[in-house]
């Protein structure tokens, strides 16, 4: 079993949590609040702008200059592929919008691990948000109610052959690097994947209630 698939299977519990959320249930059918899908889509905005950062970073860290093309090459197709989105929704996304509390907990957390991890648990770190999404995008798409659904091009997105592919290359990347890790690496990587899943998890939630900070 490759570490990604052992990876992937342990955080099952969450992933189950996940797909049962309002949020995601609600945007499946097609009946989720509009003011909660754009407050979404704005807090989104605001972790591309550091996860674009953290995909060219790790990038240059990477050893084997394989590994380095490739992840940059995925990195300007998710992207462009995600502003794209954004933009079909939101034409125009507000700059001064705050992040909230979990936006502000992920984009901390991942520049943490780029900043001073290895780079074998930073790149686990991120892994989540190339696995959960696609594997969300096709729970939806299988499981939704055919018609019309004013989210179907999100869904198409992240169910579609693009953001797989992407996701194919990631993985195949982390699994080459963590083949050359110890035990105790890869507990690392581990715990660092299931963190970045639970604050996924976190993003939905705080979507779906349009958390803000108490003062």
């Amino acid at each position: 079993m490759t570490w990604t698939d052992q990876a992937w299977n342990s955080i099952q519990p969450i992933f189950k949590k996940t797909i049962s959320h309002p949020f995601i249930q609600e945007l499946m059918n097609g009946n989720l609040p509009l003011e909660k899908f754009n407050f979404y889509i704005q807090q989104d905005s605001i972790y591309l702008s550091s996860y674009g950062k953290l995909l060219t970073g790790l990038a240059s860290k990477f050893k084997d200059p394989e590994h380095s093309r490739a992840f940059i090459h995925i990195a300007g197709e998710n992207m462009d592929q995600e502003k794209e989105l954004h933009k079909s929704f939101i034409k125009e996304i507000e700059l001064d919008i705050e992040p909230s509390p979990a936006c502000e907990l992920y984009t901390s957390y991942l520049l943490k691990h780029l900043a001073v991890s290895p780079v074998e648990v930073a790149l686990a770190a991120v892994m989540p948000c190339f696995v959960i999404y696609q594997k969300v995008g096709s729970y939806i798409y299988k499981h939704q109610v055919k018609g019309t659904n004013p989210y179907q091009a999100w869904i198409d997105t992240y169910a579609g052959s693009e953001h797989v592919e992407s996701v194919i290359t990631a993985t195949r990347i982390c699994d080459e690097i963590a083949r050359n890790c110890t035990e105790e690496q890869q507990e690392a990587m581990l715990n660092a994947y299931k963190t970045s899943s639970r604050i996924e998890h976190m993003f939905w939630d705080s979507a779906y209630h349009l958390e803000k900070w108490i003062v």
